[in-house]
């Protein structure tokens, strides 16, 4: 090869070869740094925008899950406050049968009057408490305790619960017990039959008034308690139902919750496969590299000196 003093080609290609080595060994520093092969578009186009799309579905898999919690939460909550209401209709049951035992006696069956009205109380208490971030599948409404002819009044709420089981935003609605009724006791039927209006009647004989007397005049209480009797039963049957109800829409709950978790976890797994960096081979790399840039410098530097051999010639 013959001696040039406008043109080092020797010069030049470890030039090229350092600009290469600093190249690849700037990529891999950035791809240690970041523990990412693949992270920006630049790195690898395809990759990149199946990565990103596979991340959206992970976030809206992740506002699923806060959906199904909050839905379990409520029907958790709902669950806690029928099991309550259905030992309070047992013993409504109970204070319901005794009246036939004391038909004779103002006194008790005042006291009993009072018994079944708090009864009632409670059992409007637990379905208006039962109240999760302004879902409540009790009661639908603003409702008034019309038990006791009372005007406590509960918070706004909504009757329904609805939440998104799906990335395609597909949803579910468990509809409440009440319907339109503003209380429970009034939609199972207990405060109609229970707080009929006028005197009470045995035996054709007036004992006492009242207007939650739960019996209409000139009824006699015997065959009144039979009714009674009766409206507790379907009530009690009813919220069985309900409970029932609320049980099976837990466990699809739960099951939705644990397949969304598992599906967010083999996307993430899905994401890192196509974006994740091997840091064992990219420290081998990096190591690899760093001796590639010192010899390619060194290179440059032998061939630099041999424009300088050309002085030699003409000493």
């Amino acid at each position: 090869m013959s001696l040039s003093i406008n043109t080092n080609n020797s010069a030049m290609v470890a030039l090229e070869s350092l600009n290469a080595t600093t190249s690849a060994l700037d990529a891999t520093e950035n791809t240690v740094s970041t523990g990412q092969k693949v992270a920006t578009a630049k790195d690898g186009p395809a990759a990149y925008a199946i990565a990103q799309q596979m991340n959206g579905n992970i976030s809206g898999l992740s506002a699923v899950s806060d959906g199904l919690s909050f839905a379990a939460s409520t029907l958790s909550t709902t669950s806690t406050a029928t099991s309550h209401i259905l030992s309070t209709l047992a013993l409504l049951q109970a204070a319901v049968t005794t009246l036939g035992n004391n038909q004779g006696d103002p006194t008790a069956l005042a006291q009993t009057s009072s018994e079944i009205d708090g009864y009632l109380d409670q059992i409007n208490t637990f379905a208006r408490n039962a109240t999760v971030n302004g879902v409540n599948l009790l009661t639908s409404m603003s409702d008034s305790n019309i038990a006791n002819g009372g005007s406590a009044t509960g918070p706004d709420t909504s009757g329904s619960l609805i939440y998104v089981t799906s990335l395609q935003g597909s949803t579910k609605t468990i509809s409440n017990v009440t319907g339109t009724a503003a209380t429970l006791t009034q939609a199972l039927g207990l405060t109609g039959g229970m707080a009929a209006g006028g005197n009470l009647v045995v035996g054709g004989t007036a004992t006492a008034s009242g207007s939650n007397l739960f019996v209409t005049g000139g009824t006699a209480l015997t065959s009144s308690t039979s009714a009674l009797i009766t409206l507790v039963q379907t009530a009690i049957t009813t919220m069985t139902n309900a409970a029932s109800t609320l049980a099976t829409n837990a466990k699809i709950v739960d099951g939705m919750a644990s397949y969304s978790s598992n599906l967010s976890d083999s996307l993430t797994s899905g994401v890192g496969a196509l974006t994740d960096a091997d840091m064992a081979a990219e420290s081998a790399k990096l190591t690899s590299l760093q001796t590639k840039q010192s010899l390619a410098i060194s290179s440059l530097s032998v061939a630099k000196s041999s424009s300088q051999n050309i002085l030699t010639l003409f000493r």
